[in-house]
């Protein structure tokens, strides 16, 4: 049996992280809680999203430098960066942003010298969007035991909603990917990306590297003809091949590839993971995030009483009734004033806004600054706790299943809203169910 040569494995083996934090232009299914923060910043659970990131890196023990990719301006994450500096100061913090959109794998390419310096082995990518324990350590255990190029953090979804995914085919018994092939059209596996990777740092750059050179070797077919859509596919024009070959994706354009190096490892978690892509979404996520920290015993988390079930956070500057009873899954932002009597539950309600008393709010987030009057119902329908959809069908209508008021919304008193998306400063005096407000 031949013997591959083991890389150097020297006791500082340095890791490094990086966290894809994408752009304003991508940030579309967000709204309308994206157009007043970008959604990397939205808190869920009393942190901003991309902050659970940095708080899983920081129980890596070797880890120094965490760079953030993407495309917002830089003054975007300027406070966010000095503020957790000084909460997790054992690691660098710095934030680079790409002239234009490059895809996950462009990105990485185009910062590849920042990424390289100092000669980390191994480096994690997280993306920003993504809720989920993050089980780093098992990752970085699993890359070790195989000398692994790559190793990839998997969960099983429902056959259903697994062909939305990137879906992995492994060896159940060692753990190695055999195939890769993103948002299949037929059924291949109900193991799905995750989102979350670790990549030996000599190997990703040079698979990056062959698949630019691919790119521009070969013409490029925009879509791989199937029966189904054979008219559609077609060769792309050479103009547009030029910027084109900077837009690389790992999921689509090197994961695949990496699957034949036979060096590229799957970390199945049995945790929870989901997905932040629509507004509604940062419902299940802030309770999947109360329910992680109620379970490590947070402090920040109020205390369970007859009025609060857990988990619930509550800034310490909100002011809430003793007799308003909330939980659980629920997250009351800074500032935030909620009355007497009002009811909450599977809800974000944001900085400086308020509930007023006997107010009922379920499955819903309220944006920052929106009141919602007294007696009235602000109200979504529950998600099924393995749905990884927001949407429900209602007589036949395709309608958010959490009811989202974006800033500075107002809801007169004893007026109802049922699964509604709520543009910013829009005043609801007549009960609505099932629109988008305008």
């Amino acid at each position: 049996m031949l013997q591959v040569p083991h890389r150097e494995h020297n006791t500082m083996a340095s890791t490094k992280a990086v966290i894809l934090v994408g752009g304003p232009s991508r940030g579309t299914r967000f709204r309308p809680l994206s157009l007043d923060v970008p959604k990397p910043l939205f808190e869920v659970a009393g942190h901003p999203i991309i902050y659970h990131c940095l708080k899983a890196l920081a129980k890596v023990s070797d880890l120094r430098e965490v760079i953030l990719v993407g495309y917002y301006d830089e003054t975007v994450f300027r406070d966010f960066i000095k503020d957790s500096s000084k909460e997790f100061p054992q690691f660098r913090i710095q934030y680079l942003r790409e002239y234009t959109a490059l895809g996950t794998a462009g990105g990485l390419y185009h910062f590849r010298d920042a990424i390289l310096k100092g000669k980390p082995e191994r480096f994690f990518v997280l993306n920003a969007d993504v809720c989920c324990s993050f089980p780093l350590g098992e990752m970085l255990k699993l890359f070790e035991e195989k000398d692994a190029e790559a190793v990839i953090l998997g969960t099983r979804v429902s056959n259903e909603a697994a062909t939305n995914f990137g879906c992995i085919v492994s060896d159940s018994h060692t753990k190695r990917v055999l195939h890769y092939v993103e948002k299949p059209e037929s059924h291949i596996s109900n193991l799905i990306n995750c989102g979350v990777y670790l990549f030996a740092t000599e190997c990703i750059f040079p698979s990056i590297r062959s698949a630019i050179k691919r790119r521009t070797a070969r013409p490029r077919i925009l879509s791989y003809p199937s029966s189904d859509n054979l008219d559609s596919s077609f060769v792309a024009a050479d103009d547009d091949d030029a910027e084109k070959t900077e837009t690389l994706r790992l999921e689509q354009d090197i994961l695949s590839d990496l699957a034949d190096s036979n060096r590229f490892f799957v970390h199945e978690t049995k945790d929870f993971w989901r997905q932040i892509k629509t507004a509604g979404s940062a419902v299940p996520a802030n309770a999947l995030y109360l329910q992680k920290a109620f379970q490590a015993q947070s402090e920040e988390l109020t205390p369970p009483s007859a009025t609060i079930v857990p988990p619930v956070f509550i800034h310490p500057s909100a002011t809430v009734d003793p007799t308003a009873k909330l939980g659980p899954n629920v997250s009351i932002g800074p500032r935030a004033v909620v009355g007497a009597g009002a009811r909450i539950k599977d809800a974000i309600v944001l900085e400086d806004a308020e509930i007023k008393h006997d107010a009922c709010v379920l499955h819903s987030i309220i944006g920052w600054s929106s009141r919602v009057g007294a007696w009235a119902r602000v109200e979504g329908t529950p998600i099924p706790v393995a749905s990884h959809s927001t949407s429900i069908v209602k007589q036949g209508v395709k309608v958010q299943s959490i009811t989202i008021l974006g800033k500075e919304c107002g809801v007169g008193d004893e007026v109802r809203v049922q699964n509604c998306v709520c543009l910013p400063y829009k005043e609801l005096k007549r009960d609505v169910a099932n629109e988008v407000i305008m």
